[in-house]
């Protein structure tokens, strides 16, 4: 979190991890057509339409006095551009991990959830989480017991965990909200 003083600006940077293909980029495109902002929305992708480094957006809320601007970003889930992702998470506030709820996508899940412990070590568990178990409406989906037990949760200071169905848009605001509410907790939000 940066507070600039002189302008009445806090800004606040967030990030949308997870595996390839988890709906992360889809999650971050909803949340700013939510707020009008799809505009501002900037995407480094591949020809594929893939996300190459990371998405960008940012949304600016206006209070009385101050303003809150918040960075979003989406790291690249691809392993192959594995190496831009340590830049992405660097200076953050909180992440949203976006994990496929697909049994047959635990590995992937888990193995994107280990890589942050490797940037963060013990830090890791000081920084807010938002884990939004995505595609809900699939067949085959792992519990949100065994997501708690499996990303061992608990260890979390902060930490909450929402199923989300992004292309509908559903639990997306309510997973976005829920991070505010971790970094802004005097301030009483809703959706």
């Amino acid at each position: 979190m940066i507070i600039y003083s002189s302008t009445k600006i806090i800004q606040i940077k967030i990030v949308y991890f997870g595996p390839a293909m988890s709906g992360k980029t889809t999650s971050l495109k909803y949340l700013m057509n939510y707020y009008g902002q799809e505009q501002n929305l900037r995407s480094i992708e591949t020809t594929t339409g893939r996300t190459l480094v990371f998405d960008f957006g940012s949304i600016t809320i206006t209070g009385n006095d101050w303003k809150l601007k918040i960075l979003l970003y989406s790291a690249t889930g691809q392993d192959f551009y594995a190496s831009t992702r340590p830049a992405t998470v660097t200076n953050l506030d909180g992440i949203i991990f976006v994990a496929d709820s697909q049994y047959a996508f635990l590995l992937d899940n888990t193995r994107s959830w280990n890589e942050l412990f490797l940037y963060y070590g013990e830090n890791f568990y000081q920084i807010p989480i938002v884990v939004c178990l995505n595609k809900r409406d699939l067949p085959s989906i792992v519990s949100e017991e065994q997501i708690i037990s499996h990303f061992q949760l608990s260890k979390f200071l902060k930490f909450k965990l929402i199923p989300t169905i992004a292309n509908q848009g559903r639990g997306v605001v309510t997973a976005f909200y829920n991070m505010l509410e971790f970094l802004f907790p005097f301030i009483p939000l809703t959706p």
